[in-house]
């Protein structure tokens, strides 16, 4: 088991029906474990709760005042924390879930810039971009938006100074030492390197998401040809 304790945690509400728990700890798997194993513990004890939102290192939860005595909610969740993660969150498996990315051309209008920030040819950037399988260690600001860590040191950049007014769903960017796909049409400041034709948001789905915190993500390169031929299959 991948049981952190003694995570320092500190509690603050937010207006008088949520409450924010931030965790002392360095963002990563572990993390990411703890963080949801809290959350479903947080789901099944208190019927007040409406929503829970667990993020890098954090986790917010939104309860109904009229339902949870709030006078002693921060009692009460202190008493589940202080339990730490719980055995079924711990054996959560995870997937490895390859995407096929088109690096080329108006797919990756920010290429050229990333590569040449990062001291690299495109072709070295693609190919430290696809070595390494990424953590999906969150979802947000975007409906399905998948936040992945694992970025090679060599290709940190940070985010655009002015963000673009439209980026596709689809697009993958880099933002930091973060990588992402963009899950619906958006503004957004990360560098687009790329864009998969797979469809990573279907709201009308049985599930919406292509991945879930924990899963791991396998970028693999594909041809312009290949990317209009996965995207006449999705439709």
């Amino acid at each position: 088991m991948n049981k952190l304790p003694n995570i320092k945690t500190t509690v603050k509400w937010n207006g008088d029906s949520a409450l924010t728990l931030f965790f002392d700890e360095e963002a990563g798997e572990g993390l990411t474990r703890h963080i949801l194993s809290l959350a479903e513990a947080f789901r099944s004890t208190f019927p007040g709760i409406n929503e829970v939102i667990p993020a890098y290192q954090s986790l917010t939860l939104y309860f109904d005042a009229l339902a949870i005595e709030t006078e002693t909610i921060e009692a009460s969740l202190r008493q589940v924390i202080d339990k730490g993660v719980t055995e079924a969150a711990q054996m959560t498996t995870s997937r490895l879930i390859e995407i096929p990315v088109c690096y080329q051309g108006a797919f990756a209008p920010d290429l050229e810039s990333l590569a040449e920030y990062c001291n690299l040819s495109p072709v070295e950037v693609i190919q430290q971009h696809t070595q390494n399988s990424y953590l999906v260690n969150m979802l947000g600001f975007l409906p399905g938006f998948l936040y992945l860590s694992g970025l090679a040191d060599q290709l940190n950049c940070p985010r655009k100074e002015i963000p673009s007014l439209n980026v596709s769903a689809g697009a993958v960017g880099i933002g930091g030492d973060q990588t992402g796909i963009y899950s619906v049409d958006s503004p957004g400041g990360w560098h687009i390197i790329g864009q998969t034709p797979i469809s990573i948001f279907s709201p009308i789905a049985k599930q919406p998401f292509i991945a879930q915190p924990l899963d791991r993500i396998r970028f693999v390169p594909i041809d312009i040809e290949k990317f209009e031929q996965l995207k006449r299959e999705q439709t």
